[in-house]
């Protein structure tokens, strides 16, 4: 099957040509070149995502996962972390199990990666909107267990708290990435985490200590090491373009977009729940009670647009949201467009709107999208 493209982003570089999928599998490239101006790019993949069209992960039905699969490929994420917030251990631990049990379902939507603990072990002064009584200090059994209750893919965690340090080895003995967030640690307490093994920080400037010039935190550090990828929220609220170039500039390569989507995405205005916290969707934000924000409503290609708004190339901006993650994983198959790869594809328009999703060469049904 020819895909009608005028050129695609292929191993992270623009190849002008059509494309030719068989069999699930990207079969040629650099064909002759259709008329017009759609592209394809690989599938995005997303390590941060709480909730979509209504349903929070935390609590939703192996029936309701399907349903948040096929909403985001529809949007052209076609493969996603599901997260979850700091959360009573038991609740986290069952909805570990739930999503184990949901990932074994056959579904034509995006590809269910591990999940992504963003929390509990959390620094106080940086918690958000994560629930405080559920807050805890490192406990090696604790994270046993959970990890125990089903694939974790990814933890995030404040790597200054007293005991990190063991919880850091625990994770990189289980082969999970340790991402450093919601954390107050001043530059040398981040580049010891570096030090240690920590590789990623969940969204970039929020929840964390910054760039003060004579005092720098853990958003200094990640940008000067070499060694992590940064993470950011592209929906045009939580980072300004400023900070997007500049993360953009400092970290070439490194840098990957997440949504932290939550159940409002995809949804009208109205009130909404956050791992059971009370959070409303209103004029493209989420806010919880306090009127801080809490988690977003944009899917991953928005993030792309605003970085290309931003001033930023656009196959930079298709890696932030496609290689780079996946590198981060060491998932294979998922956020690349290669000769012999699988076809998780998605076919842009001029605006960068998605016209065509396809799911391992199937056609998704594309005529009901959030965007």
């Amino acid at each position: 099957m020819r895909l009608g493209v005028s050129g695609a982003v292929v191993d992270g570089a623009w190849c002008p040509g059509d494309v030719e999928v068989t069999g699930g599998r990207v079969a040629a490239v650099g064909l002759p070149p259709a008329r017009g101006g759609v592209i394809a790019v690989p599938g995005l993949v997303d390590l941060l995502c709480h909730g979509y069209a209504g349903i929070d992960l935390a609590t939703a039905s192996v029936e309701e996962v399907a349903v948040v699969r096929d909403a985001a490929a529809r949007d052209g994420t076609t493969a996603l972390c599901p997260a979850l917030l700091t959360d009573d251990p038991g609740r986290t631990a069952a909805a570990l199990g739930r999503l184990d049990v949901a990932r074994t379902r056959t579904s034509g939507g995006a590809h269910l990666l591990g999940a992504h603990l963003e929390g509990p072990f959390l620094a106080p002064a940086r918690i958000g909107t994560h629930p405080p009584e559920h807050r805890r200090d490192p406990d090696v059994a604790l994270l046993t267990r959970l990890l125990d209750a089903g694939r974790v893919d990814v933890v995030t965690l404040a790597p200054e708290l007293p005991g990190a340090d063991a919880l850091v080895a625990l994770l990189r003995a289980r082969g999970v990435v340790v991402s450093a967030g919601h954390s107050d640690a001043d530059a040398a307490a981040a580049h010891a985490a570096v030090d240690r093994g920590v590789t990623a920080v969940t969204h970039l400037f929020n929840a964390m200590s910054g760039l003060a010039h004579r005092a720098p935190g853990l958003a200094a550090v990640a940008l000067t090491r070499p060694e992590v990828v940064v993470t950011l929220i592209g929906d045009g609220h939580h980072v300004a373009p400023e900070m997007l170039r500049l993360a953009a500039a400092a970290a070439p390569g490194r840098w990957a977009l997440v949504t932290d989507a939550t159940a409002a995405t995809g949804m009208p205005d109205g009130p909404f729940r956050l791992s059971g916290v009370p959070v409303t969707l209103a004029g493209g934000t989420v806010r919880n009670a306090a009127g801080g924000l809490a988690g977003a409503a944009a899917p991953l290609l928005r993030g792309v647009r605003t970085l290309v708004d931003a001033g930023v190339g656009l196959v930079e901006a298709i890696g932030a949201a496609t290689t780079v993650p996946a590198r981060l994983l060491g998932a294979r198959d998922v956020g690349c467009l290669t000769p012999g790869g699988a076809a998780d594809l998605v076919l842009l328009d001029e605006t960068l709107s998605v016209t065509r999703v396809l799911v391992d060469g199937r056609v998704m049904d594309a005529t009901t999208t959030t965007e």
